[in-house]
């Protein structure tokens, strides 16, 4: 997925628009201000795991850390998990 970002598996989007494309479930990118994590279904429908998930930033499909360490393992395990199970459902 370019020069700076991981992408881990693939779903294939179409929108209504008839706009379609392929993109990775979850990924990261190291960046020189934060580590990037792409949660691709957003935050919205995990609001149980975001708060016990430590200290972060977040955009709309971005959580941003300064570093690993600031975050619990095993509720980021199990968020990237089930977003991307998600995304696979909505995308099958």
């Amino acid at each position: 997925m370019g020069e700076s970002l991981v992408g881990f598996g693939t779903y294939h989007y179409k929108y209504a628009s008839g706009r379609e494309g392929d993109f990775f479930l979850t990924g990261f990118s190291p960046r020189k201000q934060n580590l990037t994590i792409y949660i691709m279904t957003g935050f919205v429908r995990y609001p149980e795991l975001m708060k016990k998930l430590g200290k972060f930033k977040t955009g709309s499909s971005c959580l941003y850390i300064k570093k690993l360490d600031d975050l619990d393992m095993d509720v980021l395990r199990e968020l990237v998990k089930i977003s991307a199970v998600d995304i696979a459902k909505r995308y099958e």
